[in-house]
Formats: structure tokens, sequence, C-alpha cells
């Protein structure tokens, strides 16, 4: 066994199922390890969907993906959706090929810092330095990428590493990752909080946004009088009928800070107080109300389920039941595509169990409020702000779990950054519906334009650096040259029989919106 068989080994003997790649010439004898039939190695065609096709799998299994990165500017192509997985929590292990150790010194024209490179981004960086114990160094990624909250872990395999003999793997036990309890002290003062019947606010994230923890938060929310919300943004929200509901806190600051204003007490849940996602001339960075105070109950590295269970108990609630989101049977909208008819179609039409990946900004931006009665879903948002997440998480959720439909809606300007996850998509059936939405135009940089005060109107120029119309993209054609079938729409009737379609079908598909 060489180097990159037993990096390959132990990456399968760990629990890596997949391997999303973009494999060089470095990577030949990793490329060659590959041919096992315990990880599945997923091919795309470009860096930035390995990365993002990995978050989107951690999301939905919880354990981490691995990636195949070709030297530095493979890893730098990688890295916006790396950024991405990290503000998300997501666990990732990123195998980056390096020329050999007798070749480095030449200063080949791929020769970069590599270590640099991924510092900023991950958790962990370590450079292996042996065939013989690049096993180990790759059972440390894991449990790093495994540890809670999902971490980012960079393992650098230099060529001759993968090339020459491993010797006999001997190792150590695998061991369950640990989440940490919370502060008995820190629940009993929340738990105080609470029973002084102030105006108090639940904010959850994480893995408080689902499963027992979101059951246990709604039981806190019904039984202390307090109101349960999330951050405009998160990596996973249970939600639809038969779910916990959750209010969601506003994007824009105005809104946010409206949304906040009653509240005296901000309890965070796996997360931290609310901000502006960007600093505006004359507006906050902190949206609480003046005097309000924030207590955060569970810690992003602690178990929420334990922490939420714990204050349950301090406040005397055990066993108590939460509010259920009852259905709503949303009629087939008519007429005109808008958001809020766009939203209704999308209520009407969405598949129990479906996961819909958002990164349809402006468009997109009713979604939440009318689909709370749909059919049970899994909303996916983008924590980082990094745009081009939508598609490759798709992706690498639609491989996670294939037998649920996922829904990715995604903005035009957005969808261009990484379109190359089609290609996977349709290479591997994946049951993925792109809906993009194609206004020609990163719209919300106009309504950013006017938040910054930059100016009361747009001049020619400035208006040629966000409208994206000259040439309009073919989506249609752009699907179908990577083998996803295709279907343009101007109406909202349209919009919901071909969501029906596609939802009703096997494989991916794509539907363009078009919005004049």
């Amino acid at each position: 066994m060489n180097g990159a068989e037993s990096l390959v080994s132990t990456l399968a003997e760990r629990g890596v199922e997949v391997c999303f790649a973009n494999p060089g010439t470095s990577e030949m004898h990793f490329l060659a390890a590959l041919d096992n039939p315990r990880i599945k190695s997923v091919l795309c065609l470009f860096e930035g969907v390995c990365t993002g096709a990995a978050d989107g799998w951690y999301r939905m299994r919880q354990t981490p993906a691995s990636t195949l990165l070709h030297l530095g500017p493979g890893l730098a192509n990688g890295m916006a959706n790396i950024h991405n997985a990290r503000r998300a929590s997501s666990g990732m292990v990123n195998i980056v090929g390096e020329h050999s150790a007798s070749h480095l010194k030449y200063d080949p024209p791929l020769h970069s810092d590599i270590e640099g490179l991924a510092r900023p981004l991950s958790h962990w960086v370590r450079r292996a330095e042996s065939s013989r114990t690049i096993a180990w160094d790759t059972v440390a990624a894991i449990a790093k990428a495994r540890e809670h909250p999902g971490r980012i872990a960079t393992l650098i395999l230099p060529g001759d590493t993968a090339w020459q003999e491993a010797g006999e793997m001997r190792l150590p036990a695998l061991d369950a990752p640990m989440r940490k309890a919370p502060d008995p002290a820190r629940v009993e003062a929340v738990a105080q909080v609470l029973r002084s019947g102030e105006p108090a606010l639940l904010i959850v994230a994480n893995r408080a946004a689902r499963g027992r923890a979101l059951e246990l938060a709604g039981a806190v929310a019904t039984g202390a009088g307090c109101r349960l919300a999330s951050q405009f943004f998160t990596n996973r929200l249970e939600r639809g009928a038969g779910r916990v509901p959750v209010e969601r806190i506003p994007y824009s600051v105005a809104p946010g800070i409206a949304f906040l204003a009653p509240f005296k007490h901000l309890i965070t849940v796996e997360t931290r107080e609310p901000i502006a996602f960007f600093s505006y001339p004359d507006q906050p960075s902190l949206l609480k109300a003046p005097g309000a105070q924030v207590h955060s109950l569970v810690e992003g590295d602690e178990d929420s389920e334990l922490g939420l269970s714990m204050l349950a108990e301090a406040l005397g609630l055990d066993g108590a039941a939460p509010v259920f989101q009852r259905r709503v049977d949303t009629p087939v909208p008519t007429g005109a595509l808008s958001p809020i008819s766009i939203a209704h179609a999308l209520a009407a039409a969405i598949p129990e169990h479906a996961i819909v990946v958002d990164e349809s900004l402006t468009t997109g931006r009713e979604t939440m409020g009318y689909t709370a009665g749909a059919a049970p879903h899994d909303m996916i948002n983008n924590l980082g702000g990094s745009i081009g997440y939508g598609t490759p998480v798709a992706t690498g959720a639609a491989l996670a779990c294939p037998d649920r439909r996922t829904i990715c809606m995604v903005g035009d300007g957005s969808a261009m950054y990484t379109i190359q996850s089609l290609w996977t998509q349709a290479r591997e059936g994946l049951p993925v519906t792109t809906i993009i939405f194609a206004n020609n135009q990163y719209a919300i940089l106009k309504a950013e334009y006017a938040n910054m005060g930059a100016g009361a109107t747009m001049g020619p120029q400035a208006l040629a650096m966000i409208d994206i119309d000259r040439p309009t993209i073919d989506w249609v054609a752009m699907a179908k040259s990577m083998g996803v079938p295709g279907v343009q729409v101007d109406s909202v009737e349209a919009l919901h029989a071909a969501m029906l379609r596609s939802f009703g079908g096997a494989g991916p598909s794509l539907i363009e919106v078009k919005l004049y």
C-alpha cells in the first residue's frame, strides 16, 4: 500500500463516504487510490463546486466529506465556498495535492504557499511529511472535521508522500465526537430571566434549529411565554407543517431593529446576538434595542438539546409540548410573476421532505413567510455571504439524501459563479430542481446602492456594472449543454406546472423564471 492508498483507506475506515474531486497531475496516485468501493468519488468541474458540495453533504448528513484539490491554485479556487462552509459550521476534509519535496526547490510554476492560503479558513492545517505517517495525519484531520461545531481540516499531500510505500496501518480506536454540556449556572440565569416575565426572544441556530432540540425550544417558548426565532440565515432549519414554527429576524437593518425593539432579553442558542450583515452609513451594527441584554444559553461548541432540556427542567416544563405548525393549503396562484406569487407557487408545489437551498436574494425574499405551512421541508441558507454557493450545496445535499427532492432557488447573477454544478448533477442523476430567477441584473446591488447612500441615482457606467443583459444568458441552452433538461417560464401558472413536472420526475432539471 502506498501513501495515497493508505490515505483513502483511512478516509473510508473512519466514515468518510464521498470525495468531491477536481484532480491534477500531482494527485494521480490519489486518483488511482479512489478506485475503492468504500468511498464514492464525484468529479466536479470547478473546485468551488467541490467545496460547496462538501458543505451541502455535511449539512444533511452531519458527517464530513472530503475534497481533492489541485495544489495551491485549486485550493484558492475553492476558498469562497470553504468560507461559506466555515460560517455554516460544516466539517470537511480538504486534501490538497503538492509537488514532491525534492521538486519544490526548483520553484515550479504551480508552487505556492499552500499553508498560507489554507490557514485563514481552516481550523487545522498539516503537511504530510511521510507516507508511513499519512494514515495518522488523516485520522487527525477527520477527528478535527467531526468536532462540534464542524471544522475545516486541510491536509497537504506531497507527490512523494503519495507514491512511496506506506507500510502497515495500526490506527487508534475511533472516538465519538463529544459535545460540551452547558454551564448549569448559565442555564439557571436564563431560567430566572424567563421567570421574570419580561419580553424575551429565544434565538436558535445550527443543531438547535432541527430535531428534538427545536421541539424543546418550542416547548420552552410556549411554556415560558417567550417568542422563538432564528437569524435571517440558518445552515439548516426544519420547517413546514407538523414542525415548530420559527420566526425570522429580518435581514435589513431598519426592519431588524423594529423586530427586536420589543425585547428586553435575547437568549441565544448556538448563535450570537443579531448584527447587520454590512456596515451602512449612520446605521448601527447591533440590532437589539438600547438596554436589551443578551444571554447565552448554549455556546457554539455545546450540546443544544441538553441545554434546552436543562432549561425546560429548571422551568418545570418537563414533558411540555410545543405548538406545531398547522398545514396551510395554498391555492395555485395565477397572473404575473412577483416575489409573493412565486412564494405561493412554491408553497403549493413543494413535496414532502424536500430540501430547499435558497440563494435567490431579491426574488425569493418572500419565500420563508409564505411557505411556513407548506409540506415539511428543510431550508438551507448561505451564512457566509459569498455568492455561488447554491448550486454546489444543492449538489452535495442531493448526494447525501438521494431519496428526497432538492430545490435550488438561485438568482442569475449568483448562478454563473458555479454553474458547472449542473454537469455533476447530470452525471450523477441527482434529484435537483434548479430554479433560476433571470432578471438579467444583480438586483440586490441596486438596493444596496441606495442603502449605502452612494448617490441619488446610478449613472450609466455604474448601471453597466450590475446589469448582465448584454448578452442575455440562455439558461435553458446552458443546462442542455451540460445534460440537464430545462424550460423557460414567464407566468406563475407555468412556473407551478413546471415545478410539479420536475418534482414528480427523476434526475435533475432547470426552470428559468423570466422576469421583466
